[in-house]
């Protein structure tokens, strides 16, 4: 098929001046040539992208200065013991800060304006050269608007907030130890493949509580390494007044969440994730912010459009949160900023940014369904603000965790015995070459309340009443059983080039998630996870949780996820039989309910001597031990489906099998 001609006011002479402004466009066309009509679209982005750049560099000297906005906003302890304080509140008629150290004066410490809506204060140390704010202090920032009203408010660099039990609002908490976290061990270096573990901190006991830093840290850090997972995904750290938001209604950016711990705490989780070889990603959300005022960052200076966009386009119909003003100097340097403190302070390696819909587009996804037409993506309804600002800190973190992500949900619809074998491969293999996607199963979404996990959906109502191994292995177990394995490890194989998993899901963690809240009582009954259940001997959910572990240690061997994509050889409709190979591996799925395939053949490219090296049928995993593991197959010049040699196999049904290449001929 011919390549597509560039559309109307996209002359060749346009593509060409594309092509010389925008790196690696050119390769990009080439895989994928139904781009070339919006290379213009590419070129004015990425000329947006470069003249920001260029003005942070004449007006800040440059993107490293200008990210770096914590070590002079919100307030520092000088080498002379002395206070330094800075804020941007444009909208402000006058700017005090008051707390423990004043009494509660509101007005005894006034800032002094500069240009641009900054203000700052100097407070010089006491006589004696003591701090005259020590490590630990309650402070407000008071400002006074344009009306005259008198607003208490945190500073929206406070490094840690705490709230009282009985307080509805959150106490900012100057945080100054002074004896800092020293953190003992370097990053790990960036892994060949990404296996990441969705994580939160909050219910990560089995305990009805929110779990600490330092039980995840010495309870579920183990737990994650024993499984073969190489990178954890840390969800609603940043912190967030209401705990039922899941961590996406952010109320301070710069403070790790109280309600878990302490700031060097979460520093000594990071660094021993890091002592393990695990990377650390921070779910971050520049997307949106709380709509709280006196916790947070709405109306900081007294106006609606300090941060935000003022009137309705400041406001997200859904979420009912505010929407950043990603045009605005200040914005940007705050935002930037952020990243790099989780990068600098905490030790994280890598962000998962969340909410990118809502930022990339006018409409915020509310109301819009994406056919995958490219018109979609490109034209008046992207937020080009939104998309300089991504562009920005991609550029200042110099690595993308992850660039693309891809959902591949497999059931809810249909029964095993009607899912079409075509959909599944497309689900999971729809995706351009060479863009790089995580893969997942599942992911926090589909256990919140409201959904089901994948194995509640697999088992539902008998996972209360048939788990044990003391009781029958019912044909409902068994299927979900069966089939959760498989879902997975299709995903894992065949669906990206990084794999998630949400935390407890890899061993089909019962029920769903709900946070306390007045629909439920403030009950935290669902926010919790057994991790339990693996260690108990009689209960089936250990077969999920060795299947999971073991897939992933053969990944870590093999490497298929740092592979190119798979070649799928078969996806038979009526046998229900999908085959494909990857990273010298040769993976054979049979999703038949009933029908086992006695010397069914599977094409492949590899010669020689094959021997099973997973299968989900094994009595570990929960299985029937329907296959000899010391069976040898060879294969053999037979061409079959596009393959130039091929084998004979047994497929049981239900079953996944993975053979290597073990003795290849000379």
């Amino acid at each position: 098929m011919a390549a597509p001609a560039a559309r109307a006011d996209g002359s060749d002479a346009a593509l060409a001046a594309a092509l010389a402004d925008v790196p690696d466009l050119g390769r990009l066309l080439e895989v994928d040539p139904y781009l070339k009509p919006y290379a213009p679209d590419f070129q004015r982005r990425y000329n947006r992208f470069s003249q920001t750049l260029d003005n942070i560099g004449k007006n800040e000297g440059g993107i490293d200065k200008f990210s770096r906005g914590y070590e002079s906003f919100g307030v520092h302890r000088c080498a002379d013991g002395g206070l330094y304080c800075k804020e941007w509140a444009p909208g402000a008629e006058g700017v005090f800060l008051t707390g423990d150290f004043n009494d509660w004066n509101p007005f005894s410490y006034p800032y002094k304006k500069l240009d641009y809506g900054k203000w700052d204060l100097y407070i010089p140390p006491k006589p004696n050269k003591s701090l005259l704010v020590p490590h630990g202090s309650k402070l407000k920032v008071v400002i006074r608007s344009k009306s005259g009203e008198i607003l208490y408010r945190i500073s929206p660099w406070a490094k840690y907030v705490v709230r009282e039990s009985g307080n509805v609002n959150y106490d900012w908490i100057h945080w100054d130890p002074e004896q800092p976290y020293k953190f003992k061990h370097s990053r790990p270096k960036k892994p060949r493949s990404l296996r990441i573990y969705e994580s939160h901190v909050g219910i990560s006991s089995h305990e009805g509580k929110i779990a600490s830093y330092k039980h995840f840290t010495c309870n579920v850090l183990p737990r994650i390494k024993g499984l073969g997972y190489n990178c954890i995904q840390m969800m609603a750290i940043m912190e967030h007044a209401y705990y039922a938001s899941f961590g996406y209604q952010i109320t301070s950016f710069f403070a790790a969440s109280s309600r878990y711990g302490t700031p060097e705490e979460l520093k000594e989780l990071v660094d021993t994730a890091h002592s393990m070889g695990i990377t650390v990603l921070l779910d971050v959300v520049h997307s949106h912010a709380s709509k709280n005022s006196e916790d947070g960052l709405n109306m900081f200076d007294g106006t609606d459009s300090c941060y935000f966009h003022s009137g309705p386009r400041g406001t997200h119909d859904l979420w009912d949160s505010r929407l950043f003003i990603y045009s605005s100097w200040e914005v940007l340097r705050f935002l930037l900023s952020n990243i790099r403190w989780w990068l600098e302070e905490y030790g994280f390696d890598g962000f998962r940014f969340d909410g990118v819909t809502s930022m990339l587009y006018h409409h915020h996804g509310i109301g819009a369904s994406f056919s995958g037409d490219y018109h979609e993506y490109f034209g008046l309804q992207v937020d080009e603000d939104a998309l300089t600002y991504l562009m920005l800190a991609n550029h200042l973190v110099h690595t993308l965790y992850p660039d693309s992500i891809t959902i591949a949900e497999l059931v809810k619809e249909f029964k095993d015995e009607d899912w079409n074998m075509g959909n599944i491969v497309y689900t999971l293999t729809n995706r351009r070459h060479l863009e790089k996607c995580i893969a997942y199963a599942e992911s926090h979404d589909q256990a919140l309340v409201g959904d089901k996990s994948l194995a509640f959906w697999l088992m539902d109502a008998e996972m209360y009443t048939n788990m044990s191994v003391l009781t029958p292995f019912t044909p409902v177990i068994d299927r979900g059983i069966q089939l959760h394995k498989m879902i997975r490890l299709i995903t894992h194989a065949l669906g990206g080039e990084g794999y998630l998993n949400f935390m407890g899901n890899e061993f089909g963690h019962p029920e769903w998630l709900d946070f306390p809240r007045k629909g439920n009582n403030e009950s935290y009954h669902y926010a919790r996870r057994q991790f339990h259940l693996t260690d108990d001997d009689l209960l089936r959910y250990k077969f999920l949780n060795n299947f999971d572990r073991d897939m992933n240690k053969l990944e870590e061997r093999c490497g298929w996820l740092s592979a190119p994509q798979a070649f799928v050889s078969e996806k038979h409709e009526g046998n229900k039989v999908i085959a494909f190979e990857r990273a010298a591996l040769l993976f054979i799925f049979n999703f038949h309910p009933s029908k086992s395939y006695t010397n069914y053949r599977v094409g492949t490219t590899l010669p020689g001597k094959f021997k099973i090296v997973l299968d989900s049928d094994a009595a570990e995993y929960g299985g029937h031990q329907r296959l000899d593991h010391n069976t040898d197959f060879f294969s053999e010049p037979y061409e079959h489906n596009e393959r130039p040699s091929s084998l004979l196999v047994y497929i049981p049904s239900r079953v996944a099998l993975i053979l290597q290449n073990v003795d290849p001929p000379n």
